[in-house]
């Protein structure tokens, strides 16, 4: 059984790496999933046939690349966790090969889809101020939903229109927000009162006056998608995309955006170019008298 170093796993990405509850979530799955599979096998004699079984077991259930892809990155990174605390020698994960994905252009919207998304929200009430400070802020800041709902008080600064936020693995960085944002969000907290406050720290509050998860604002999301009957695959990473995207169509240079995104690598930026380039084709393409 694996249950103890499973749990010391993911005790590691939570403080340590500050990694974000969805990949918690999905790694907690994913190593039960393992353990089920090797029927109490103690720590030491997992083997590489273990993990390859495993891994071919989901194939056959048609599991898509990408979610295969996730739990082979989840099993190299538990056993490589595993052999650096020196809790076994065996690294029965070391040789896996990931799938060559074939890389999604990121799904985002229009600037009119982002006006019609951000002004849905009904404002008479509370719920309805802090969902369209959301809504504002997500677009406006290009910040992770994990980093939005992390939000306290004190991370806001409106004089200077920055966010203080903490991305993955706890790097510090700021944040720029538009004043349409920062004026959405001053008037949801002078409403928020008229919540039972019960965390105090946190800028976004859920009904019973704690702290919003990841899972609570994606169905704010959800509701507002129905709403204005835009595209269902649009997320609240969609915002994120689309933060990305209009900045590079207006001339913001590469760098810029990598900054503001909070992107390690630069590498990882670039699919925004490649929208963009896409959206151009796709111009050329409608409007060209010989194209």
């Amino acid at each position: 059984m694996l249950d103890r170093y499973i749990q010391k796993f993911i005790t590691y990405l939570e403080i340590e790496k500050n990694a974000s509850q969805h990949t918690i979530t999905n790694y907690l799955i994913d190593l039960k999933e393992f353990d089920g599979s090797i029927k109490d096998k103690a720590l030491d004699k997992v083997s590489y046939i273990d993990v390859r079984l495993f891994l071919a077991r989901m194939k056959e259930k048609k599991f898509s690349k990408r979610t295969v892809a996730r739990k082979m990155a989840c099993l190299r990174s538990f056993f490589k966790f595993l052999c650096r605390e020196g809790y076994t020698k065996n690294n029965p994960a070391a040789g896996l090969q990931t799938p060559k994905l074939d890389r999604r252009l990121p799904i985002f919207l229009d600037t009119g889809q982002v006006v019609k998304l951000i002004e849905s929200p009904d404002r008479s009430d509370v719920y309805g101020l802090r969902d369209r400070a959301i809504l504002e802020t997500l677009y406006s800041s290009g910040i992770r939903v994990g980093e939005l709902v992390g939000l306290n008080r004190d991370n806001v600064d409106f004089i200077g229109g920055v966010l203080k936020v903490y991305g993955k693995g706890k790097k510090e960085r700021l944040a720029p927000i538009g004043e349409g944002a920062c004026r959405a969000v001053r008037n949801y907290l002078e409403k928020a009162p008229l919540i039972d406050i019960k965390d105090k720290k946190a800028v976004f509050l859920n009904k019973s006056g704690r702290r919003m998860s990841d899972r609570a604002v994606r169905r704010v999301m959800e509701k507002y998608i129905r709403k204005t009957s835009l595209n269902e695959k649009i997320s609240p990473h969609s915002l994120r995309h689309s933060f990305a995207t209009h900045l590079l169509d207006r001339g913001a240079d590469l760098r810029s955006v990598q900054e503001l995104l909070g992107h390690a690598n630069l590498s990882t930026t670039q699919i925004y170019t490649h929208v963009t380039t896409e959206r151009l084709k796709a111009i050329y393409e409608k409007v060209h008298p010989r194209a």
